[in-house]
């Protein structure tokens, strides 16, 4: 068995995107921007946002983090990202999910431009993602093509299951591991709360990608021998004897299965860190115009 050390692989991306950051201002250019919207106080968003404010520290991006009350009207929230669609020198920016009951998302999501959408939620990049054109990919499912790209899993002709069908990681999982591209040339089957028997088919998986947030959810008896798992799962479990008070849980009972896998990700240290290092990489290709050309500063 071999663990995907998730943790390693962002820092070399990590690594890869701060030399291309020195090179653009050796070369006279600024260093991409970054910007995102916290809305609200959940516990978990400003976690992670104080997260990608870091990661744009350590690779020598400009940021701005932009925080508002959980209470403000969806026209504010609208305004404020026409702004940013507007700033020559925001390259891309997230909204960060999920926004209070009032505001519709899916309205949110569609008004930030495409061209700095770096998230990949917006429905012209999952558009040009299911066409195969160049797109902002959603940054999980990146890191995962990422992970499995890096140590060299042979991915043609396999069978993967995903368990999980949400617009942010199953659902473009799914037609990214179907792609004639590598990693892909998989067929491809997607499980979910309605899937009768899920067992029988996560047991078909020689790749599992389990993305359904329920702590512990897949076991042993659940995988075939040799399977490389993925394990997209981050729940906080409370647990008394922790500093914090909790501690994280993926989908997938990490013990039980490790030993049947040849390829594991952990809980913490698997996917969600190449979450961020991906956003980073989007970015980059924002300010580089690689997707969209030089209208993507306008």
């Amino acid at each position: 068995m071999t663990l995907l050390d998730g943790k390693q692989t962002a820092e070399t991306i990590k690594e890869e995107i701060a030399a291309e950051v020195k090179n653009i201002i050796a070369e006279g250019g600024r260093a991409p921007h970054l910007a995102a919207i916290l809305v609200g106080n959940d516990g978990g968003s400003v976690t992670y946002v104080t997260n990608k404010v870091l990661a744009c520290e350590r690779v020598g991006f400009e940021s701005t983090l932009i925080q508002m009350e959980d209470t403000v009207s969806e026209e504010i929230l609208l305004g404020k990202i026409a702004e940013l669609n507007n700033d020559p020198e925001i390259d891309g920016f997230i909204v960060q999910l999920p926004l209070p009951k009032h505001i519709d998302t899916e309205k949110v999501l569609e008004a930030v431009d495409h061209r700095k959408d770096v998230d990949g939620f917006h429905p012209v990049n999952v558009g040009r993602m299911v066409a195969g054109l160049p797109a902002f990919l959603p940054a999980t499912p990146y890191g995962i093509l990422q992970l499995l790209e890096r140590y060299k899993i042979d991915t043609f002709g396999k069978h993967c299951v995903v368990v999980g069908r949400s617009k942010i990681v199953g659902t473009p999982m799914s037609i990214l591991m179907s792609k004639c591209t590598y990693p892909g040339e998989c067929t491809v089957t997607i499980c979910h709360r309605n899937t009768v028997d899920l067992a029988h088919h996560t047991r078909q998986a020689d790749i599992l990608i389990v993305a359904i947030g329920k702590p512990e959810f897949i076991t042993a008896d659940m995988v075939k021998e040799g399977a490389v798992v993925i394990d997209v799962g981050t729940t906080r479990v409370a647990d008394a004897t922790r500093k914090a008070g909790f501690k994280l849980k993926g989908d997938v009972k990490f013990d039980e299965v490790a030993p049947k896998c040849s390829y594991i990700t952990p809980v913490p240290g698997g996917v969600g860190p190449l979450t961020i290092a991906m956003l980073l990489k989007n970015t980059l290709r924002a300010a580089r115009h690689e997707i969209y050309g030089e209208l993507a500063a306008n």
